[in-house]
Parts: structure tokens; C-alpha cells; sequence
């Protein structure tokens, strides 16, 4: 765990400060000038000035670090602002920074778990209904692991690629559906995940699954399969009766929410034989991402093993 005031104090802070006295240093003011103005010692100052602490890009790079940097130094200069309003320049672009800005971006990459979330906890604070959403993005991220590890999978990645999602409750469109982006792909005899999940990050699987939480809202996971005879044999064995549906892409929630209102139930297994252009694509649903990535893996070991 780590705070965002911890990234301004080790990263923020000595970028801004190295900004100020070398921009103050440029404009003429003695190394003990600036040392006052910054509340530092000289020696301080002369590391700054010297390039000898570290400054963050993603800060000394930004637009609005700059702008402040050469309103604060002016005011410095010209002795039209205090520290009082230094400050109040810096805190400005602090919150700035914290709204979706670099420091958000250092902070998802520290802490894993805020990554896919689009945090704003700086801003509003804690949010129950974020509970959810890390809830479904922790299920998908463990759930592309087991795919990942799965080496019985590789030959049943389709050529245009797997994905795992899963659906908030009661969700409304496929933004309310995590995902891999750019889906995830058998490279070199191993499966690949590209990217962490992201809500948005999928169409045809986040479809799929909105169609059959449409039904049964317990069903808000899925993964998709190239489509494989023992697969659905080996579904077949453990009493799945797999479902199959017309591949064409033309209405296809409204057509499969109607083929699982007519069944009275949504198939754990569902699957196409493909059309011109496109691939033969088998669906395995679950309560949860997690759920329906072991049932996939357990239906291609068992038709691995009766082959």
C-alpha cells in the first residue's frame, strides 16, 4: 500500500524544487537567495541546481508544472508573491495531478490493484460502489492468470484471439464489462495477455454475456474457444447440453437472449460453427470470470485426455 502524498513527497516535491532553483538560479538569484525562498539549505540548492537529485518527467515535462514553475519563480523575482502563494500555485496543480494526471498514473503503477479502475479516490474519497468494480477487475486479472498457466489451452485460443470478461451487477452496456483489451492470443506454444483488464475492453464476449445476464443474472463471466467437437463431447459428459447458435454478427444479443429465454435457462456452453469470415467460436459462461476460465480449462482437459 502506498499513499499518492507519498509520490508528491519522493517524487513531486524534489522535481518541483529542482525546477525552482534552476529557473531562480537563471534569473540571477544567489544560491542562499533561493534557499531561503524554498525553505532548504544552500547546499540543498546547490544539488538542485547541480542536477544531482532525481526529478520525475512525468512532473518537470507537464505543461501546468511549467507554467507554474515560471509564475512562481517571476513572482519570486519580481517580489510580488510570498511562500503563502507559492504554495497555493503548487497545491493547484497537485489536485491537478491527482485528477486523472501523472500522479494517478505513478500510483496505478505502484499499487496494482487501482489499475483499470479510472481512480479518482483524491478527488471524491472512498466510494462503495468501487468495491464492485475491483471485485470484477481482481476476478479477471486472476482469472487470464489460470488462463496463462493453462498450457493445455494454447490450441484452442481462436486465431482471432480469447478474452475473458466479466459484468458488474446489473449492468447496462459493455462498459460495465471488464476485459482484456486487444484479447489474448497463443504466441510461441504460450498464451499471452497483453494488458490488464479494463472495463470497455471487450464487444463480442461483453455482448455475449450482457445477452445471457439479460436472462440469469447470476451469469456475468465468459470466455470464448475455438469451437471443438471434443470440447463439447466432453460438456456433453458432465451433462452440459452446449447450445448452438447462428455465427452471423446481425442481432445477435437479441438472437441468443431469445434462444436462452426458449431453452429457460442459459447453457454453461454455447457455441457456433462459423460462417464465410467467420471462426467458429464456443462460449463457456460462469457465476464469475474465475468460474468460467476453470470450467473452460477442465472441459479441454478432459477432451485432451479422451483423445
Amino acid at each position: 500500500m502506498r499513499l499518492p502524498s507519498e509520490i508528491v513527497v519522493d517524487r513531486f516535491l524534489p522535481t518541483a524544487r529542482a525546477m525552482l532553483a534552476t529557473e531562480l538560479a537563471d534569473r540571477g538569484l544567489t544560491q542562499q537567495e533561493i534557499a531561503d525562498h524554498l525553505g532548504v539549505t544552500q547546499a540543498a540548492v546547490s544539488k538542485y541546481v547541480g542536477g544531482e537529485v532525481t526529478t520525475e518527467k512525468r512532473f518537470s515535462e507537464e505543461p501546468r508544472m511549467q507554467s507554474a514553475v515560471d509564475r512562481i519563480a517571476t513572482g519570486f523575482t519580481e517580489e510580488s508573491m510570498d511562500a503563502y502563494e507559492a504554495l497555493g500555485e503548487l497545491l493547484a496543480v497537485i489536485r491537478a495531478f491527482e485528477d486523472r494526471g501523472p500522479i494517478c498514473e505513478i500510483h496505478e503503477e505502484e499499487v496494482p490493484a487501482l489499475a483499470g479502475l479510472g481512480c479518482d479516490l483524491c478527488v471524491r474519497g472512498y466510494d462503495e460502489s468501487v468495491a464492485d468494480e475491483r471485485a470484477v477487475l481482481s476476478a479477471v486479472r486472476k482469472a487470464t492468470r489460470l488462463l496463462a498457466d493453462a498450457s493445455v489451452m494454447v490450441g484452442y485460443v481462436p486465431n482471432v484471439g480469447t478474452n475473458v470478461g466479466m459484468a458488474l451487477p446489473e449492468p447496462d452496456d459493455e462498459l460495465d464489462v471488464a476485459a482484456v483489451p486487444g484479447r489474448v492470443h497463443a504466441m510461441r506454444g504460450r498464451i499471452d495477455v497483453p494488458a490488464n483488464p479494463e472495463f470497455g475492453g471487450s464487444e463480442h464476449v461483453a455482448r455475449t454475456i450482457l445477452a445471457a445476464n439479460s436472462v440469469d443474472a447470476s451469469v456475468r463471466a465468459a470466455l470464448n474457444l475455438s469451437t471443438d467437437e471434443a470440447v463439447l463431447d466432453a460438456a456433453r459428459d458432465r451433462g452440459i447440453d452446449p447450445l448452438a447458435f447462428d455465427a452471423g454478427y446481425d442481432d445477435r444479443p437479441e438472437r441468443l437472449e431469445s434462444a436462452f429465454r426458449e431453452r429457460g435457462a442459459v447453457p454453461p456452453v454455447i457455441y457456433h460453427e462459423g460462417a464465410f469470415g467467420i471462426e467458429p467460436i464456443t462460449y463457456v459462461f460462469g457465476t464469475d470470470a474465475v468460474a468460467a476460465t476453470r470450467l473452460a480449462i477442465e472441459l479441454v482437459a478432459d477432451a485432451e485426455d479422451g483423445s
